[in-house]
């Protein structure tokens, strides 16, 4: 059973500035910043906890994942951020353990997910912005707290008598330290697997000179040099990152018109059919005018085409994601000029060989497409008159679980562009295109500006369908009404399974064993029954358990 409290009676906004933080204060003294966690107890998402022992919810990774982009458009000069605590002997404790226990099944299962997708744009942010990251651990240090130090590229922990870092999830809440924890122990640190066993069965964690043995942190220093050994490290990474130049680009809020059936942004619309659990997801392209080099692109700012479009996506999918639980299908269509695509993504390949905000649109838009690929909802490309699936927007049909193609003369065409070629990469580190193509890995080079006319896309394998014009309403509908007929679990794990194949990295480990282990887990008596031990947790009563494994 799924005991929960309601959740936010207001719509999650994903939207916010530094200017209007609660729980983190951002200091910029190029080349570092700091970000200081000090979260608010009296100030969580939603009323019924409170976020004490610097625990964080919701609210709090919105602004953090908020920061990491800010400091990669905003302050290009700058070259490390050391994430720190501003409360005494503790640095995080995680994820508050009442808004987990007082929370729907899906909202656990989505926070879960936000929070390893901001701990990916920290790493994200180190290989491919030069921002490089230091924990500086100056307490207690557990769950979701040690999950957000294992995201920096260092860690530093205080060394005194009670400072540690610890998953203690297993141990003491019946379920697992958010996924992203447990995978980044053995392959991103790679502690020994029989060290990793011990660590995360302990409650209490590891300190002092054994957490470095056991590779959990970097380093400790006693408290009486904790102060001034955390500059000294910064100064050292950022001898290791790599300098960007020129001013940075302000990212304004966003003006979308919201209402009960939707979101309308200047480039994408979100509509709502609540009756067929349908959403249709509109992007439309790029208009006259887009600049063809990177000076051009700088002047635009955050209203270039690749920008503002993308982030306007991504506002979207976050949307589904946490206040529309029962939309099972999102059916994906472009509008406008295809021709424009295709040269705005020229133009964008071209200066982001040399052009750092250039670059940094290309990876947003990234990590867009990869939120898209882990959305727990059914996709279907549709290719009609008036598409725009090219380039980088045919990446949206190659994300989908099926892409229909409309077969008629004068019809739509698809078409690839430089970013179709491994520019845009999933979380297993191919293309879309490589990981469709896995049997046929030619067609996965597929020529820059090549174009393809539905029954030759059909034949080439870049679409799953290509009804004529006879049955092509009627083909279209039946798919989305059946989609919307099967069970979401099981969608759900069919199309985790089938979306990422080929290569297994740390990122795919992380949203897999999410969408399995930890989706299943939290359903579990075991964890949140009556006399679960999420449940319980902080009540005297012990946790009562069903012994079989299963």
């Amino acid at each position: 059973m799924d005991h929960h409290a309601p959740e936010p009676a207001a719509p999650v906004r994903f939207d916010t500035h530094p200017s209007r933080y609660v729980h983190w204060k951002l200091h910029v003294e190029a080349p570092v910043a700091r970000l200081v966690m000090d979260v608010v107890e009296e100030r969580p998402l939603r009323e019924g906890y409170t976020l004490k022992t610097n625990s964080y919810d919701l609210g709090v990774d919105i602004e953090l994942a908020d920061a990491i982009q800010r400091l990669r458009f905003e302050h290009p000069e700058v070259r490390v951020v050391v994430i720190s605590s501003g409360k005494d002997r503790i640095f995080c404790s995680g994820a508050n353990i009442y808004m987990l226990g007082s929370s729907t099944h899906a909202f656990k299962v989505n926070f879960c997910k936000f929070t390893n997708e901001t701990r990916l744009a920290i790493e994200d942010a180190s290989a491919h912005s030069g921002l490089k990251s230091l924990a500086a651990v100056n307490g207690a240090c557990a769950g979701g707290g040690y999950e957000l130090a294992l995201a920096c590229d260092e860690i530093l922990l205080v060394d005194d008598s009670n400072s540690a870092v610890s998953l203690p999830e297993v141990s003491l809440l019946g379920v697992l330290p958010g996924t992203g924890g447990l995978t980044r122990v053995t392959d991103k640190r790679k502690v020994r697997r029989d060290l990793a066993d011990v660590f995360s069965s302990l409650g209490e964690g590891v300190k002092g000179k054994r957490a470095v043995q056991w590779r959990l942190v970097d380093e400790v220093v006693p408290l009486s040099k904790f102060a001034t050994r955390v500059p000294e490290k910064a100064s050292a990474l950022v001898a290791t990152s790599t300098a960007r130049s020129g001013p940075g680009v302000a990212l304004p809020d966003l003006d979308a018109k919201r209402s009960a059936d939707g979101i309308e942004h200047r480039h994408v619309s979100l509509a709502i059919d609540r009756a067929a659990r349908v959403a249709r997801l509109t992007v439309r392209g790029p208009e006259a005018g887009e600049p063809a080099d990177a000076k051009g692109m700088r002047e635009r700012g955050a209203e270039l085409w690749a920008l503002r479009a993308f982030r306007e996506l991504d506002d979207c999918l976050l949307h589904l994601r946490f206040n529309e639980p029962e939309i099972g299908v999102v059916v994906l269509r472009t509008e406008g000029d295809l021709d424009r695509v295709l040269a705005a993504d020229a133009a964008l390949a071209a200066a982001a060989r040399e052009d750092w905000f250039a670059s940094e649109v290309l990876h947003n838009m990234k990590r867009v497409l990869k939120r898209l690929d882990v959305t727990a909802r059914s996709l279907l490309a549709v290719v009609e008159p008036g598409s725009c699936f090219g380039g980088s927007l045919y990446e949206l049909a190659l994300a989908a679980d099926r892409i229909y193609m409309k077969d008629e003369d004068g019809g739509p065409e698809i078409a690839f562009s430089q970013l179709n070629g491994g520019a845009l990469p999933m979380a297993n580190g191919l293309s879309r295109l490589a990981t469709r193509f896995l049997a046929e890995p030619d067609k996965a080079k597929a020529a820059v500006g090549e174009r393809f006319a539905a029954g030759d896309a059909l034949d080439a394998g870049y679409v799953t369908y290509a009804p004529d014009d006879i049955d092509w309403d009627d083909e279209v509908r039946l798919a989305i009404e059946e989609r919307a007929t099967i069970s979401p679990d099981a969608l759900t794990g069919m199309e985790a399974n089938i979306r990422f194949a080929g290569p297994e990295t740390m990122e795919t480990k992380i949203f897999g064993r999410l969408s399995a282990w930890q989706n299943w887990i939290f359903q579990r008596p075991n964890a949140v029954g009556d006399k679960g031990a999420l449940t319980l947790y902080g009540k005297p009563e012990r946790p009562r358990f069903s012994w079989n494994r299963t």
